[in-house]
């Protein structure tokens, strides 16, 4: 599941900040009107020694490195 600010379902409905789960089932915040929503949310904890959360792509082999201190490959 991941939040987003804006989602458009197969229906072609709009919705903002929601969840939506790998089904494509939108899940609103908790005390919005929905049959499905999210009670509460925790965050992935960030890498060791920085403040990041997720690193993607080209990024993923520096963070790697500096998290087992190894010196880079190029």
């Amino acid at each position: 599941m991941y939040f987003t600010t804006r989602h458009r379902s197969e229906d072609g409905a709009e919705h903002r900040d929601c969840f939506v789960d790998s089904d494509g089932i939108v899940h609103l915040p908790y005390g919005l009107a929905s049959a499905e929503t999210v009670t509460h949310w925790a965050e992935l904890p960030t890498l060791p020694g920085g403040m990041t959360h997720l690193v993607l792509g080209k990024d993923v082999q520096p963070a790697l490195q500096n998290v087992w201190d190894l010196p880079p490959t190029d």
